[in-house]
C-alpha cells in the first residue's frame, strides 16, 4: 500500500458528492492534507486523520487503505474464511438437526482453546483459518453436553474460542464477523463464573470498536468495565493484571481521538498497576504489566504525532520484553514510524526489518501499516536494501 494508492481511493469515494475542502471541513481535517493525499504527493497522514476521512466519506477505514479483506486459499474446505463464517452462523436448529456428538472433555477443549492462542500470539492467522471452524463446532457441542459443574467451565472454553475467532479476523480484515465472534464471546461468558473472563473480553470488545474508529464507545466500554473490575485494596495479581489492561485499553481509545492528556494521564494510571505487580503477566490471553504499558504509550505519542516522545517512551521498553511476538512486531513498527517521522530512516528501515523477523511472514501479510512506512521510505531512499524489503512487501519500489 503506498499513500498515492489512498489518493485514488479517497479521490474515487468523494467523487463528485464532495470538494476537497468540504471533504476537509466534514472530517475536521486540513483541506492541504487532503489535497496531498489525493495528488499522490505521499504526505502521510496519521491514523487519526484517516479514520476522520473515511467518517466524512461514510466508508471503513479498511476500504480506504486498502486492507486485504480477501479469503485464505487452502485446500482444505472446511478451512478458510467462508468455513470461519459457517461457523460463526450455524443453523442446525432451524434444519432439524441434532448436535454433534461430543463428550463434555473439558480438557480436551481447553488444550484447542491453549493451541489456538497460542498460534494467534505468533501471527500464524492462516494456521488459525483451519483450527477455527472445527474448534467451534466441538466446544459448541462440548456446551451442549455439560451437565451440573461443567457448564459454566465450557462456556469458559466457548468464550474463549469466540474470542480468538474474533482478534483473528480481525487482522484478516473481516470486520463485520470479528464484531459478531467477539459478542457470542460475551455472551458465553456470561454464561461462565469468571468476572475476570468476562471484564477481559469486554476490554476486546472495546478493542474492536477502536479498529473501527469508534473511539469515545471504545473508551466507554474499556473504562466501565475496568471500574467494574477495580480493585478496592489488596488484590491478587490477575485481577489487577485484568484491570490495569482495561485502563490501558481507554487510554489508547483516548489517544486515537486525539484526548492527549487524558490518554497520558490513564496510561500513568495503568504503569502505577504494573508497578504494583512488577513483572510482564500474561492472564486470560491477556499480556499486562511494564512492557505492555511502554508499548501503548508509544502508541498513544505516535497516534498524536508525538514522535519525539514516542522515541522517548520506546528507549524505557525493559530488556527482557514481555510481549509475545505479535506484539513486539507491532511496537517495533510503531517505533519505525516515530524514527521515520524524525528523519532517523535507516533506523526505521533496521527497526521495520526487525519486526518482520520477529512478526514472521503470515503476520507481516496482514499488515498495513509496514507498507505504507516503506512506500514513504522510498521517497528519500532507493537503495537495494529497502527496494528488496519492499518487494517482499508488495510495494511498488
Amino acid at each position: 500500500m503506498d499513500d498515492s494508492a489512498i489518493g485514488v481511493r479517497i479521490r474515487y469515494f468523494r467523487g463528485r458528492a464532495l470538494t476537497q475542502r468540504q471533504l476537509a471541513d466534514q472530517a475536521g481535517v486540513s483541506v492541504d492534507l487532503v489535497r496531498k493525499l489525493e495528488q499522490g504527493g505521499r504526505q502521510t497522514a496519521s491514523i487519526a486523520s484517516l479514520q476522520k476521512i473515511a467518517r466524512a466519506l461514510d466508508v471503513d477505514i479498511a476500504d480506504l487503505i486498502g486492507k486485504k479483506q480477501g479469503g485464505v486459499p487452502s485446500t482444505d474446505p472446511d478451512a478458510g474464511i467462508v468455513a470461519i463464517r459457517r461457523a460463526l452462523t450455524p443453523v442446525d436448529d432451524l434444519l432439524g438437526a441434532a448436535p454433534d456428538d461430543a463428550s463434555a472433555d473439558l480438557d480436551e477443549g481447553r488444550r484447542a482453546v491453549e493451541y489456538a492462542w497460542g498460534a494467534y500470539w505468533t501471527g500464524r492467522y492462516e494456521l488459525l483459518t483451519s483450527l477455527l471452524p472445527t474448534g467451534l463446532t466441538q466446544l459448541r457441542a462440548t456446551v451442549h453436553a455439560a451437565r451440573n459443574g461443567s457448564v459454566a467451565p465450557a462456556n469458559e472454553l466457548l468464550a474463549r474460542m469466540y474470542w480468538v475467532t474474533g482478534c483473528t479476523l480481525v487482522h484478516l480484515g473481516q470486520t463485520d464477523p470479528a464484531f459478531l465472534a467477539i459478542r457470542q464471546a460475551l455472551t458465553a461468558a456470561e454464561l461462565g463464573d469468571d468476572p475476570l473472563l468476562l471484564g477481559t473480553i469486554r476490554g476486546s470488545v472495546a478493542w474492536q470498536l477502536l479498529v473501527q474508529g469508534r473511539y469515545a464507545e471504545s473508551r466507554g466500554v474499556a473504562l466501565r468495565a475496568a471500574a467494574e473490575l477495580e480493585p478496592g485494596g489488596e488484590a491478587a495479581a490477575p485481577q489487577l493484571a485484568a484491570y490495569g489492561s482495561l485502563v490501558l485499553q481507554g487510554a489508547t481509545a483516548a489517544g486515537r481521538a486525539q484526548e492527549v492528556p487524558e490518554a497520558l494521564a490513564l496510561v500513568q494510571a495503568a504503569s502505577e498497576v504494573a508497578g504494583r505487580i512488577g513483572a510482564d503477566r500474561r492472564d486470560y490471553e491477556t499480556y499486562f504489566g511494564p512492557s505492555q504499558v511502554v508499548m501503548q504509550t508509544v502508541d498513544v505519542n505516535v497516534s498524536a504525532e508525538r514522535y519525539p516522545e514516542a522515541l522517548a517512551a520506546a528507549a524505557t521498553m525493559p530488556a527482557r520484553c514481555g510481549l509475545p511476538q505479535a506484539s513486539r512486531a507491532r511496537h517495533l513498527t510503531d517505533t519505525a514510524v516515530a524514527l521515520t517521522r524524525t528523519g532517523k530512516r535507516e533506523r526505521a528501515l533496521n527497526t521495520l526489518l526487525d519486526a518482520e523477523r520477529v512478526g514472521g511472514a503470515d503476520w507481516l501479510k496482514y499488515q498495513t501499516l509496514p507498507r505504507h512506512i516503506v512506500s514513504e521510505l522510498l521517497d528519500h531512499d532507493r537503495r537495494l536494501p529497502l527496494r528488496t524489503f519492499a518487494r517482499r512487501l508488495g510495494v511498488h519500489a
